[in-house]
């Protein structure tokens, strides 16, 4: 039996069990990232496609995924790589690269406009340690290295990749407890305490997809931007209003298709609803 200290579910596995997450395994009496270096999705993206929007804006990088996540969104838009039955199915066919690889092939692609990695895709904080591999290689090469997550592992994970790591986009799905916990099977106090040593180590912007009739009032929009606002650095100078956000429109898609894709106007209202307390609010799908 061994004890997975990765994310806020802390799993307890015996000899041969996946975690929650489908990527953690028990092995030989230890918890060892199943996924490692198994790579199911890789593309040369714009950089605001991760999204980031003031980040080296106009370049590109090299998106990498590989399979499983710990929280369970209906709308998932990678399910298929993600959390499915069919991620899961990845375990055994997904490409193998090993962190010496992809950092060469991030130089190979500099001429290109490439200016590094960005791990996204699935979750990538619950397969740390290739994201650590390879984030020094790249940075070796004097490039850079982009986290793209939901927000809900553990603070020593972050500590561990923080020296590699020189820009994250971290999802703040809703700010309400019931949303996360009911919805996403997730749990917001790990987004919140992650964003907060976060934007102390690197840069970040936030992204909120907004669900109908889930976290889509004006209410929680301002909630969600004032604790935005009142963020600080590492001295404790407030630099929250800096921090940007990305509102993005919902589409059906996976396990929630119950309901319309979320109207743009609404969006719209929300943004300059954000923009009371925000001064970088941007949106998305619309």
């Amino acid at each position: 039996m061994a004890k997975c200290e990765v994310c806020f579910r802390h799993c307890s596995l015996s000899e041969g069990q996946a975690g929650f997450c489908g990527a953690r395994k028990c092995v030989d009496g230890k918890v060892i990232a199943e996924n490692y270096g198994r790579i199911t999705s890789i593309s040369l993206d714009p950089i605001e496609k991760k999204p980031l929007n003031r980040f080296y804006p106009g370049s590109k990088i090299i998106s990498v995924g590989s399979f499983g996540c710990n929280l369970r969104c209906p709308f998932c838009q990678n399910y298929e790589i993600s959390w499915s039955d069919q991620a899961m199915e990845l375990k055994q066919t997904a490409d193998v690269l090993t962190p010496k690889q992809l950092a060469e092939l991030a130089v190979r692609y500099k001429s290109e406009g490439n200016i590094g990695i960005a791990f996204t895709y699935n979750e990538p904080l619950i397969g740390y340690e290739f994201v650590r591999d390879t984030a020094k290689l790249v940075h070796k090469a004097d490039m850079k290295n982009v986290l793209v997550t939901n927000g809900t592992s553990e603070l020593w994970v972050l500590k561990e990749l923080a020296p590699y790591i020189d820009a994250m986009n971290i999802d703040l799905k809703g700010y309400t407890e019931r949303y996360y916990n009911r919805l996403l099977g997730g749990d917001m106090q790990s987004v919140l305490r992650l964003i907060k040593s976060a934007v102390q180590l690197c840069h970040v912007e936030l992204t909120t997809l907004i669900i109908p009739n889930e976290n889509d009032s004006e209410e929680e929009m301002r909630a969600l931007t004032g604790w935005i606002a009142d963020l600080t650095d590492s001295s404790g100078k407030t630099i929250g209003s800096e921090i940007p956000l990305h509102i993005s429109r919902f589409f059906p898609r996976y396990k929630m298709t119950d309901r319309s894709a979320t109207d743009v106007g609404l969006i719209y209202r929300l943004a300059d609803i954000a923009r009371e307390k925000l001064k970088y609010v941007y949106t998305g799908n619309c």
